[in-house]
């Protein structure tokens, strides 16, 4: 596999530094679907401009970067397209040894459960083969190196590309079964965007099956695991926090970046659910609407962590879905992140909402032009699009959703459940 993962690293990386040359470079370093106020480069520009001047970069309304960020590109400016693409050949690498790893554990569970004489006979079928599994973590690399979304996150030098691939290294850390590793990646992710601190509850899991603590008993060594990561991940965050003081000299950064996410201020446009919603909000509601809004990323870890208790690696798939809709300044390039993941596990009905993500990504620039540059639109039609698009998401993660916990229940009840009375059940999602 080690050839056709090198010649797709040379094909991502040949697209992406010739967009890099051509003329379209600057319309997608623009688009206010690729980047955001967070992620913008020319933010990082002027965020660079003024500490060269000696100036605070965060003394303005423009740079809201974390200081770790500013400081890394005030010695890599000159090589930021190397460092971009490097970027994203990090996150299709450690995918694909994510996937590679999981696959041997998830063949290696099935194998014991065929030999055990686990499964019904009638549900064979659903049982995943070694030629079918072998080309699954090389699909995953290809998934996101040739993604639309992620390339034109990295021709844009949008830092998404470096928010991917912490979590990426966090992700890879983890099904490796490196707690420390786990806890600094984590810590790194949450430091840069807040919201990754969700995927801790799926990492756990999956560290505490990988060293067989068993949630239920043994509760000192339980609690005991859960203290040394934590330990180890607010550790790692509080020496960030800590550096970026040491560099800055102050603590302009903590209201610049978190307050900045989490009040939600700038209202450009982009393909999240924030920015029409508070444009017209009276602000008298403002506060109470944006709690709401803001809890959604962390509402659904504990029903999720329940029900997916034994598969953690589909829960930190379903947090990271959960992320890229509804955080408040959301870019193509997060939804990039977990698609990449699609291939991992079979969904047969995705035609509809490959069209329907498809259709509105081509009519995103169309929908702004009407609006922005020939006035003979408003923003109820961009929004309308928006909506669309992020309804086309949600119902692409539910259908994975749903067709991974009626896979894994036709394992334990087979194909054909049936009732009481004898009659043919109908499997319902609740």
């Amino acid at each position: 596999m080690a050839a056709p993962l090198t010649l797709l690293l040379i094909v991502a990386v040949t697209i992406r530094a010739a967009l890099f040359r051509s003329t379209f470079a600057y319309w997608i370093a623009e688009r206010v679907e690729v980047v955001s106020p967070l992620t913008a480069w020319k933010r990082v520009v002027e965020g660079l401009a003024l500490l060269d001047l000696g100036v605070s970069p965060y003394a303005g309304d423009v740079f809201h970067e974390t200081p770790l960020i500013i400081y890394l590109f005030h010695f890599l400016v000159d090589y930021a397209e190397i460092t971009f693409i490097l970027a994203d050949i990090i996150v299709a690498v450690a995918f694909y040894y994510v996937v590679k790893d999981y696959n041997k554990q998830v063949f290696r569970k099935q194998k014991f459960a065929l030999e055990a004489d686990r499964y019904p006979a009638d549900c064979h079928e659903l049982v995943r083969t070694p030629k079918e599994m072998y080309y699954i973590p090389l699909k995953a690399a290809l998934f996101y190196l040739l993604n639309p979304f992620s390339v034109l996150s990295c021709v844009a030098k949008s830092t998404c590309c470096l928010n991917n691939a912490v979590v990426s290294l966090f992700i890879l850390a983890t099904v490796k079964g490196n707690m420390l590793l786990s806890a600094i990646f984590l810590a790194l992710a949450t430091y840069q965007s807040l919201y990754p601190l969700t995927l801790c509850v799926g990492a756990l899991l999956y560290l505490m099956q990988r060293q067989f603590i068993p949630v239920n008993a043994y509760r000192l060594s339980f609690w005991w695991f859960v203290a040394q990561y934590a330990f180890m991940y607010l550790g790692s965050l509080l020496v960030m926090v800590a550096l970026s003081f040491f560099l800055l000299g102050s603590w302009d950064f903590l209201p610049s970046v978190y307050g900045f996410i989490l009040s939600v201020p700038d209202l450009t446009p982009n393909v999240g659910l924030f920015w029409y919603f508070f444009a017209e909000m009276f602000e008298h509601f403002r506060l109470f609407f944006l709690c709401v809004f803001q809890i959604n990323v962390f509402v659904y870890t504990v029903p999720l962590a329940i029900k997916l208790k034994e598969h953690p690696v589909f829960l930190i798939f379903m947090q990271l879905a959960i992320i890229s809709i509804f955080k408040s300044y959301p870019t193509v390039g997060d939804i990039a992140l977990y698609m990449a993941f699609l291939p991992v596990w079979i969904l047969r009905n995705v035609f509809l909402v490959s069209c329907v993500l498809l259709m509105c990504s081509a009519l995103f620039p169309v929908l702004w032009h009407l609006w922005i540059n020939a006035g003979s639109a408003n923003a109820n039609f961009y929004f309308a699009i928006t909506l669309v698009f992020n309804i086309a998401q949600m119902l692409l993660v539910s259908d994975y959703f749903y067709a991974f916990l009626r896979r894994e229940h036709h394992l334990v009840h087979g194909l054909y459940p049936k009732k009481k009375d004898g009659s043919e059940a109908t499997l319902v999602l609740k």
